[in-house]
């Protein structure tokens, strides 16, 4: 029985995350494994008061709206990075939770882990988000963070 090698890349739609899809695509050509494409999504909140909570239709509806805007933001990232896929096979994976618990997940049966060192979160300063410390501290594989090179600074 033949086993393809696995490459895991996780996006949430930031820059970071697309500059990782592309990074993750040219590995797996090279490797000639499969990329599976990681995007995480979270239940809608509810309110905690009286008559605030959502009824169950309702509920039930934007759980499936946003499972399909999960699904909807993998197939714009892979149009929007502008990639060629060069024979790789890839699968698109929805997961509801956290985003550091599902690539820890993936990365049991994956031979490398990519993301992009930086995410939507609100600490524009640090060198690395949260999902790419935790996955970096943590993974069953190899982590490769990818960041965004800024501008090289001019010479005098």
């Amino acid at each position: 029985m033949t086993t393809t090698s696995k490459i895991v890349v996780g996006i949430d739609g930031s820059k970071e995350s697309r500059l990782a899809l592309r990074w993750a695509l040219e590995e797996a050509k090279l490797r000639g494994a499969t990329l599976r494409v990681v995007h995480t999504w979270s239940l809608p909140h509810t309110g905690a008061g009286p008559g605030t909570a959502m009824q169950p239709q309702a509920l039930t509806q934007a759980i499936d709206d946003d499972r399909v805007a999960a699904a909807d933001l993998i197939d714009s990232e892979l149009a929007a990075a502008g990639i060629d896929r060069g024979g790789v096979t890839i699968e698109p994976v929805v997961v509801e939770g956290p985003a550091a618990s599902a690539l820890l997940a993936e990365s049991e049966s994956a031979e490398l882990i990519v993301v992009g060192s930086r995410g939507r979160g609100g600490f524009k300063g640090l060198l690395l988000g949260s999902v790419s410390h935790q996955t970096a501290q943590h993974a069953s594989c190899p982590v490769v963070i990818v960041r965004h090179e800024s501008a090289p600074a001019s010479e005098s």
